[in-house]
């Protein structure tokens, strides 16, 4: 018969050993650091790495050619008294606003309208998803010969159809180029910001609705009290994807109108071009790209800040 010792000891020697616990957690760490080191290689060499050379490159001075100089703040200085600089990030900044309040709601009615299930709606969302297939190069070349006021598809219906509001230079003209390109920029980037509503609309419980409805709630008060509020974690997202996709135009405005007429469209990514590329002063073209980059964090954080789109609470709280 066994004694109790030789038990105990049997069963001393088929337990598991157990690692310490800090050893258990050095063993996680390791695998985090395994599983996201091909990211964060890939942030750091096209993210973090660029973002410090532009940052150191903005205290000194270089055409390519000659040999880096260090300046200082001279750079800066220069900025915060550069008249061009200024009227730059004015246009910017009237670029984003005018087109988060156009592409906002027309984006928001989109998406809300395609999220329906009837079979006709996935035909409409088929045709106003295309711009997305285009290049941006392709849309404006294809604007500049619609808007064209020679032989512009708009000139032609001004003629036969005399209809002479529509026989203007909608590109050469300061009062209303800007205006033309937030509409041309809104027919491109609209479809992408409908899928996002279109998503968060089918994200919203039935059950909502139905109690909207029994309770007698109009169309207008169920969209008031139901849609919008369940919708404000998307509207932050679509804002900040418009507010700082817009900060960076750059391709459609430098196709169509090159920063024209005289200045009325050169936002600061085509001013930052214009110093870097063409007068090659590195340097100060890369203080630009710094405001831009500053300029785009600190409006997504206030907008995180103001909405509590950090706190990420659930959507559904509070239903049952």
């Amino acid at each position: 018969m066994a004694t109790v010792s030789t038990v105990l000891s049997n069963e001393r020697a088929v337990a598991p050993v157990r690692r310490p616990r800090s050893a258990r957690r050095r063993m996680l760490l390791l695998a985090d650091v395994a599983g996201l080191s091909p990211t964060l290689l890939l942030y750091g060499l096209f993210i973090v790495i660029p973002v410090l050379f532009a940052i150191f490159l903005s205290f000194t001075t270089w055409d390519v050619v000659g040999p880096l100089r260090w300046v200082g703040v001279a750079n800066w200085s220069r900025f915060f008294s550069d008249p061009g600089a200024h009227h730059a990030l004015l246009v910017t900044l009237e670029l984003v606003g005018l087109s988060w309040l156009v592409e906002t709601p027309l984006a928001m009615a989109l998406g809300l309208f395609i999220a329906g299930t009837q079979r006709y709606r996935s035909v409409y969302a088929a045709i106003y998803l295309l711009p997305l297939l285009l290049s941006t190069a392709g849309i404006a070349l294809m604007w500049q010969g619609v808007l064209s006021p020679e032989f512009g598809g708009l000139a032609w219906f001004s003629f036969h159809l005399k209809l002479s509001f529509l026989n203007q230079n909608w590109l050469g003209s300061p009062g209303i180029t800007l205006y033309v390109l937030v509409v041309i920029i809104a027919w491109q980037f609209v479809p992408f910001h409908a899928l996002i509503y279109q998503a968060g609309r089918r994200a919203i419980p039935r059950e909502m609705y139905e109690a909207a409805r029994v309770d007698g709630a109009s169309l207008a008060q169920t969209f008031r009290y139901v849609t919008l509020p369940q919708l404000r974690y998307t509207i932050v997202t679509s804002s900040m994807l418009i507010v700082v996709g817009s900060l960076t135009y750059f391709d459609i405005i430098f196709i169509l109108t090159e920063g024209g007429p005289g200045d009325t469209t050169r936002v600061l990514s085509l001013y930052m071009y214009d110093t870097g590329f063409l007068q090659t002063e590195f340097g100060y073209a890369s203080v630009l790209a710094v405001v831009l980059a500053v300029l785009g964090i600190a409006v997504a954080l206030l907008l995180i800040r103001l909405t509590g789109f950090g706190k990420m609470d659930s959507g559904r709280e509070g239903i049952w």
